[in-house]
């Protein structure tokens, strides 16, 4: 029998990643995924429809068919920086605008999430290749208390080769016992083609310089 099952709920999210597809799709263009933080809540909704045959004057026969995977949630703050990239936008000449336009066409990207839980263990959640959609653009004044806005994403996703499947998949899954990383470090190769991101500070008299590389 396979290990102990487990029946705790998520209690919390972190460290969404994202990347740009190369052309083949097979991973990101870049030598690390970007991180963007403070995400509040994600969902990804799957599809499925049952279409069923008839004989005899009862059911037959099932089939079923799933349909695309779409992706919604809110973060406390999304950069300009990766509204950019994740939306296909055009930067001013001098880099210091971006704007939205009817020829604007976001680039396919690969993403993964985790779900965080009170033992400490995390359960990553990839999304091998799709497209991330514009959203609104609201404000809201000040009545009285402080209240903080979000920015929402919405994207669709769909099947793409990933190592270690013989089929195309369009989520891929793995979850680690806290203090572990093995699933962690399996699911970032697989979904971007590169290993998990580290991140280094170096500290010398003139200056401090990060660093993000692979494991």
């Amino acid at each position: 029998m396979a290990g102990e099952k487990k029946y705790l709920s998520a209690t919390g999210v972190d460290e969404f990643h994202y990347g740009i597809l190369n052309a083949g799709g097979t991973g990101i263009v870049a030598a690390a995924p970007e991180r963007v933080e403070f995400l509040q809540d994600i969902e990804v909704a799957m599809s499925s429809e049952i279409t069923r045959a008839y004989g005899d004057n009862k059911v037959a026969e099932l089939g079923v068919s799933h349909g695309a995977v779409g992706v919604s949630g809110d973060f406390h703050k999304i950069p300009e920086t990766d509204k950019s990239a994740l939306l296909g936008l055009e930067t001013s000449s001098g880099g210091l605008l971006s704007a939205h336009g009817s020829a604007d066409n976001p680039p396919y990207v690969a993403v993964i999430f985790a779900k965080t839980y009170e033992d400490g263990s995390t359960e990553y959640v990839g999304l091998p290749k799709g497209k991330f959609l514009k959203t609104s653009i609201k404000g809201t004044g000040k009545q009285g208390n402080t209240t903080f806005s979000q920015d929402a994403i919405s994207a669709e996703f769909m099947d793409r080769a990933v190592a270690g499947f013989d089929k195309q998949k369009s989520v891929v899954v793995g979850a680690d016992d806290a203090a572990a990383t093995t699933k962690r470090d399996a699911i970032f190769l697989a979904i971007f083609g590169v290993p998990y991101p580290v991140t280094t500070t170096t500290t010398t008299e003139e200056e401090t310089t990060t660093t993000t590389t692979g494991v």
